[in-house]
């Protein structure tokens, strides 16, 4: 009588600190899935629907698997859409023929929230917001909807693409009405820019945006023509980041930058300058708090010191001076594709990353799904390595969303149940279970799901809000089909 006291004692001792136990850190663990040229899906523009919609869910079943947490998803590539639009033709990466929609019908991106949703994953859509075409100037073959056809006078041949001129109002309202479009009618996490801007230079080529820049000047402008160019991507990245906002406040805007805003800043860093070259002032962005997250590319290894990682994402850390956070743009592809990198390369990436979230770096993109789906060199199997168990993404408390209740959990044996939340605070459920005085996530539940059944173990259910804030956890102890709340 007396052993089996004390193993009772200690069971509820153990239980009343449940709670004081370390919860997963979390960490934002995000894959880029390019659309463009097919890179990544659909891996032809000739499948079917069926075969879309298998790789699409193949692609959630992976990353699932391999325990990240969100898709950056490519809806986007050149004035095209990869979704329902009445704004801009379906795209000729989907279908083969610009304009033309899937047949059967179905919304990829609709899908593809569905399906990552029910797995856990967030949804970020990502937009390339000024290119017109890839890989040809011409607009033969564009859809008459195609804003390089709505908005001629401002497309323009620069290098091997056709690119818009980000200078025009034009350009930049049916920019934003686009981004807005999807905000409001699709239940997207986040929207997302890449690092197209005005364009990478071509060499002996200035980008053809005379005829715009004398219209400023003559409406009585003053800026010399670089600051104009930057002053033209600032006002769209404000506008975005306010309108996006006004239309749902937890929605998460985030920005791909290239990796360097300036050579020399920080001290020894050579290479293109953003600022100069893409007239990006992305640095502008997070003194203004004009987003919620940045994502630096920083697709260079950690030993050269004219490109050093660690340097470049100190860097980056020490710009965000009003909390956003930092999710390093880590190149998967070179870890796979070139000789002089290596899987350990980006594994070593990852926990410099994490070894600096104290100071907001908080998680990663890689780029992109299809080394890991294939799992080329490994890359797969060893990112288990540092990614062991599904954890959160990390909290945005400035979106000023409401943070749910704690749930009300009631049971019999190992059955669940809670009341919904009719507040509408609550986006998904969380279940974690304590392991060895560590508590892990075992399961995201969505908000309509009242109910789960647990094996024997002490759990902790919470509800969390859109921006990833977490309310109270009630504790439940399960055991020999007794159902107890303990904390």
């Amino acid at each position: 009588m007396l052993r089996i006291w004390l193993v009772s004692l200690i069971v509820q001792t153990r239980s009343c600190f449940a709670a004081d136990f370390p919860w997963p850190a979390a960490e934002f663990r995000g894959v880029w899935v390019a659309t463009v040229s097919n890179i990544d899906w659909p891996s032809s523009s000739h499948l079917s629907t069926h075969q879309q919609k298998l790789e699409l869910g193949a692609i959630v079943d992976k990353f699932k698997s391999l325990n990240f947490n969100a898709i950056v998803f490519q809806v986007r590539t050149s004035g095209d859409a990869l979704y329902n639009s009445s704004l801009e033709p379906w795209s000729t990466f989907l279908t083969g023929t610009q304009g033309h929609a899937p047949s059967p019908f179905y919304d990829p991106l609709e899908y593809l929230i569905g399906k990552a949703h029910a797995a856990g994953l967030e949804v970020h859509a990502w937009f390339n917001p000024y290119r017109a075409r890839a890989g040809s100037t011409s607009r033969s073959g564009l859809a008459p909807n195609h804003m390089a056809n709505r908005f001629p006078s401002h497309a323009h041949a620069y290098g091997t693409n056709l690119w818009m001129d980000p200078g025009s109002s034009e350009v930049q309202d049916h920019i934003v009405n686009v981004y807005i479009d999807v905000a409001k009618r699709y239940d997207v996490d986040g929207l997302h820019m890449d690092d197209y801007f005005y364009p990478y230079p071509v060499s002996g080529q200035d980008f053809p945006d005379t005829s715009t820049y004398h219209v400023y000047q003559n409406s009585g402008g003053k800026l010399a023509k670089a600051d104009w160019r930057r002053s033209n991507v600032d006002t769209m990245i404000n506008r975005l980041n306010r309108e996006i906002h006004a239309v749902k406040p937890y929605l998460k805007f985030g920005i791909s930058p290239f990796g360097i805003w300036k050579p020399g800043h920080p001290s020894g860093i050579n290479g293109l300058s953003a600022y100069d070259s893409l007239y990006a002032d992305a640095k502008l962005w997070m003194d203004r708090q004009w987003l919620d997250y940045i994502a630096p590319q920083l697709y260079w290894r950690i030993d050269p010191p004219a490109q050093s990682y660690p340097a470049l994402l100190d860097w980056w850390c020490q710009q965000s001076t009003h909390g956003r956070h930092v999710y390093t743009g880590n190149a998967a592809s070179n870890a796979v594709t070139k000789p002089d990198w290596s899987v350990q390369e980006l594994l070593n990436q990852i926990q410099i990353s994490r070894n600096k979230r104290n100071e907001l770096s908080l998680g990663n993109i890689q780029y992109s799904a299809k080394y890991f789906m294939h799992n080329d060199k490994g890359i797969s199997t060893n990112i288990l390595s540092l990614y062991k168990s599904p954890v959160m993404t990390p909290p945005m408390p400035w979106l000023n969303v409401p943070v749910p209740d704690m749930p009300q959990v009631t049971g019999t044996g190992s059955s669940l149940s809670w009341a919904g939340d009719s507040t509408g605070h609550t986006y998904r459920v969380v279940v974690y279970r304590l392991y060895a005085d560590i508590w892990e996530i075992t399961s995201f539940l969505d908000a309509h799901t009242t109910s789960t059944t647990l094996a024997e173990g002490e759990y902790a259910v919470k509800a969390v809000n859109r921006a990833g804030m977490e309310s109270n956890a009630t504790i439940v102890h399960i055991k020999n089909g007794a159902f107890n709340i303990i904390g």
